[in-house]
């Protein structure tokens, strides 16, 4: 499933075609994805006109000036293209589309029919059921330590289930998470409750550096996901460990005490991490 990075980058690829523009037209192939669509989708689309759009956790919001947003979910293995319509042309699993004033056409593919549309009213947004109950996203300054940790107390948890918790933080997947704790020295085992403090301090900075890092580079392409315009993201070439089982660590050059990059499973999830350093 696409990450908050992957997220992002699509939203600003969808951002630079569609914001300011006006929907000529909109269409539907189903009546639903994962849930049905609402009434009425492509006629309260078409002639809208796009203000902006704002991500929350991995899910997309375009506004429009009729004072609806349109929610996207891109599920398991949804992805958006942009193409000129002059030049699109028919892709299988194609669910939805829409073409803007200026001779752009946007497509939702989605295989598995896991991703989701939605209309909600745009000052309503947070109340959404699929946003209501999301914690703080890890990319904002109010993203503290000190709110981390609070987040954290008392839990029994490990620190990567906690952080894989959509109601601790917004956004976090398997393996930014992963990635996040190798550079914060901490054990994707080590018991969530005791992360507040020092650890904290670690972590929220990794948390921020790796997610920039990664939509710097658009992403870290996997199966399903690219960018709008087709092309690949490039951070997994920068992943430390995650995928990396077996290998040395980047933390350990030339230590003969280092075992390498081990995998355990945590509630059927694979984290990767160093034993050594992680802690």
């Amino acid at each position: 499933m696409p990450e908050l990075p992957e997220v992002e980058t699509v939203m600003r690829g969808l951002a630079a075609r569609l914001a300011g523009r006006t929907i000529r037209h909109a269409a539907i192939a189903r009546p639903d994805l994962r849930w049905a669509f609402p009434p009425a989708l492509a006629a309260r689309l078409t002639g809208a006109r796009v203000l902006g759009f704002r991500r929350r956790a991995k899910y997309m919001l375009m506004r429009l000036d009729r004072g609806e947003s349109l929610l996207i979910h891109l599920g398991m293995s949804g992805r958006m293209l942009i193409a000129p319509s002059s030049a699109a042309a028919a892709v299988a699993h194609e669910h939805f589309w829409l073409e803007s004033d200026d001779g752009w056409r946007v497509g939702f593919v989605d295989p598995r029919r896991f991703g989701a549309l939605d209309l909600v009213a745009t000052d309503a947004e947070d109340a959404h059921r699929l946003l209501a109950g999301l914690g703080p996203e890890p990319l904002d300054d109010g993203f503290t330590p000190a709110l981390l940790g609070a987040a954290l107390r008392g839990r029994r948890t490990s620190i990567k289930a906690a952080l894989l918790d959509q109601r601790a933080v917004a956004g976090l997947g398997n393996i930014y998470v992963s990635e996040a704790l190798h550079r914060a020295g901490i054990s994707p085992l080590r018991v969530a409750h005791t992360i507040p403090g020092r650890r904290a301090e670690r972590l929220v900075p990794a948390i921020k550096a790796v997610l920039e890092e990664a939509i710097a580079a658009g992403g870290s392409s996997l199966r399903d996901y690219v960018q709008p315009d087709g092309a690949l993201g490039y951070f997994q070439h920068a992943w430390r460990v995650y995928g990396r089982e077996g290998e040395a660590c980047p933390a350990c050059p030339g230590v003969p005490a280092c075992t390498g990059i081990r995998r355990v499973v945590q509630s059927a999830r694979a984290s990767f991490y160093c034993p050594r350093t992680q802690r």
